[in-house]
């Protein structure tokens, strides 16, 4: 074609090299020299995009690990109150047995008055009986018993009644 480089010098932005061994043209684009403003302004809206992407990652990992240590918390927690209720019902059964032995307990020394109580009554009818049995009036007086048991005590009454 020709026999030297041709430079369109229109918007100086287009170069055109033809060489003449080889049937190729190659186009480059020369970069503009653009002014310091404009730069400027591409580079903080850059600077901010970036800021704005790095904020938005950060924020994401952050919601991540709040999220993760949510999930923990609500774990332990539930732990803490599974082994408070065991804790309770523990408590609660061996409250339950304690109270349990002390009220047989209880009855058992309430049975063993009453039945000592009885038996001092018992043995007193019982000489009662016999003194009675040695007298020769038995066919002066009767003997009426009446017996009254409360929680508290025994109580026993005897009558004798004279016909």
């Amino acid at each position: 074609m020709g026999s030297g480089p041709i430079v369109n010098q229109k918007g100086g932005n287009l170069v055109v090299f033809e060489l003449e061994d080889v049937d190729q043209t190659t186009v480059y684009r020369v970069k503009k020299k653009k002014s310091k403003k404009l730069d400027k302004k591409r580079t903080k809206a850059a600077t901010e995009i970036q800021a704005w992407w790095r904020g938005t990652l950060v924020r994401r990992a952050l919601l991540h690990a709040a999220l993760r240590a949510w999930v923990i918390q609500s774990w332990w927690r539930l732990m803490l109150m599974r082994a408070l209720d065991r804790k309770r019902r523990e408590a609660l059964v061996s409250y339950v047995n304690r109270e349990r032995a002390v009220v047989k307990l209880q009855s058992l020394v309430r049975m063993w008055r009453i039945h000592w109580r009885y038996c001092q009554v018992l043995k007193a009818i019982y000489n009662i009986r016999c003194h009675w049995q040695q007298q020769n009036c038995q066919t002066c007086a009767l003997l009426q018993g009446h017996c009254v048991v409360t929680a508290t005590h025994l109580q026993f009454h005897i009558e004798i009644i004279n016909p």
